[in-house]
């Protein structure tokens, strides 16, 4: 992706040297084409985004020609038109009282440059603020009420610059601009960035450091730049064209609602949070494989207020499974009315409708991936040696049983058929569809929005070549984004 800084200053930014091309703003409001063999990205550093003034221009026929543009308008309207304050009440107004706690004034003022401030112990509300309002340069005031509230929120220019702080300010633009994504001589061959959301913290992680350096080779050889953040490091989502989440998901959780805001400033996203929405709860999943006459185990949806009534005319063994249990955890194996009963009671303190499913012991679960509506791998997931799960839980460690990776062509085509229609039914983006064969029968036990790609387990049988094609349905998208934003 090529970058341009635009502005109204341009001998004011020369100290950025050859990291990023920096034309003026006439230049660009003039021409109605910039011409690139790449798709471009629009830094916009003008002094004034107010309303039908030159920066507020820069940013509206951005987006109208179809770049990517650093601020959009909807975060230079966001912070003029006064939404700003519900938008901090919604989001982080506990971080700003957790930050502001030990300060004695009423009324503070915080500069906030690239994302950055002076003020270590202040970096992870400044990260935050800045992913809130993507705007290079800005100032917040703060008043002290009851609790700590913002006044106002506005744009800053580089005269805006205090002396005392121009020698921070100049770390903070070349730090910002030093980036890969951002350097012009060292990025000239990618055509798109795509944040990768990781967690190293996360025992269940849905890809190990293995797989996830493949993931970034084959966007390089593909000209996109995939690069590995965490959380707390994602400083604007505008600064990508992609988000592919490999970290755990669930509904009450950031992955959700970064999904959520990828998504609203149009963005590509992976895992969606469509597919998080419906995959997360196995209720929902149960419903809509039944009414869509998908085959799955006898399935009773127990309802707090009816369970009494439910559970007498249940069979046993079955499976107890709350809602949004995820990598074997939320299921118990329950042998009679009593210990359904139980388990029941317990399960129903979080969830009014719990979920229980006859049982059906196998050797092995098969694990199908689905990604754009289309079979990736196939693998055979073992059940713990005397266990009935493929994983099994102690408190917070995990035993996993044996896997094996398959052919998609010596997958029985029952198997391969169930696990497409019962993709098909949440969406086209990256599914893993868990089922188990008896005989001739096959049923659809869940749908997984986040499933796993690990190095030597998934990837066995197709290698490098699994993320290779992986990351070209990412460039299709990325490109048909682009050509309809033009």
């Amino acid at each position: 992706m090529k970058n341009i800084i635009v502005t109204d200053q341009v001998d004011r930014w020369s100290f950025l040297g050859d990291q990023v091309e920096v034309i003026s703003t006439s230049d660009y409001l003039t021409r109605s084409e910039i011409e690139s063999d790449r798709p471009i990205r629009i830094i916009n550093l003008c002094r004034n985004y107010k309303y039908q003034a030159e920066g507020y221009y820069v940013s509206l026929l951005a987006e109208a020609r179809g770049h990517k543009i650093i601020p959009s308008v909807m975060a230079i309207q966001d912070i003029h038109a006064g939404t700003s304050r519900a938008i901090v009440d919604a989001t982080i107004q506990d971080d700003i009282q957790t930050a502001f706690k030990d300060i004695n004034p009423r009324e503070l003022v915080l500069d906030v440059y690239f994302g950055k401030n002076e003020d270590k112990k202040l970096s992870n509300l400044c990260a935050k603020l800045h992913s809130l309002f993507p705007i290079p340069l800005f100032q917040v005031t703060f008043t002290l009420k009851k609790e700590w509230l913002i006044q106002k929120i506005q744009a800053l220019s580089i005269d805006d610059i205090p002396d005392d702080r121009k020698a921070f300010f100049l770390e903070s633009a070349t730090d910002y601009f030093a980036r890969k994504r951002f350097c012009f001589s060292r990025i000239k061959n990618y055509l798109f960035d795509i944040a990768m959301l990781v967690n190293d913290q996360d025992k269940t992680s849905p890809s190990e450091s293995g797989a996830l350096e493949r993931f970034v080779h084959a966007g390089e050889k593909l000209g996109i730049y995939v690069q590995p953040v965490k959380k707390e490091e994602i400083r604007s989502l505008s600064e990508y064209d992609g988000l592919f989440i490999r970290e755990t998901t669930s509904i009450l959780h950031w992955t959700y609602k970064l999904a959520r805001k990828a998504q609203a400033e149009g963005m590509i996203v992976i895992d969606d949070p469509q597919s998080i929405l419906r995959c997360t709860n196995k209720v929902y999943l149960a419903e809509l494989l039944k009414n869509n006459k998908l085959p799955i185990p006898e399935t009773t949806i127990l309802h707090r207020n009816a369970a009494n009534e439910q559970i007498p005319k249940m069979e046993y063994p079955c499976v107890l499974k709350r809602p949004d249990g995820s990598s074997s955890r939320g299921l118990t194996l329950v042998h009679d009315a009593d210990e359904l009963t139980h388990f029941s009671n317990h399960y129903f303190k979080d969830s009014d409708l719990i979920i229980a499913q006859s049982f059906l012991p196998t050797e092995f679960d098969w694990r199908i991936g689905i990604f754009d509506n289309k079979p990736i791998f196939a693998c055979k997931y073992f059940m713990v040696k005397n266990h009935w799960q493929i994983h099994l839980w102690e408190e917070e460690d995990f035993e996993f049983g044996n896997t094996q990776s398959i052919d998609i062509a010596k997958v029985p085509p029952a198997v391969i058929q169930a696990a497409l229609k019962a993709a098909s039914l949440i969406g086209n983006s990256l599914y893993g569809v868990d089922l188990k064969q008896i005989g001739d029968k096959v049923y659809i036990i869940e749908i997984n929005d986040n499933p796993n790609i690990d190095h030597d387990c998934e990837d066995k049988i197709s290698g490098d070549k699994l993320y290779t094609n992986f990351m070209q349905v990412f460039l299709q998208r990325l490109k048909m984004r682009t050509e309809h934003a033009a």
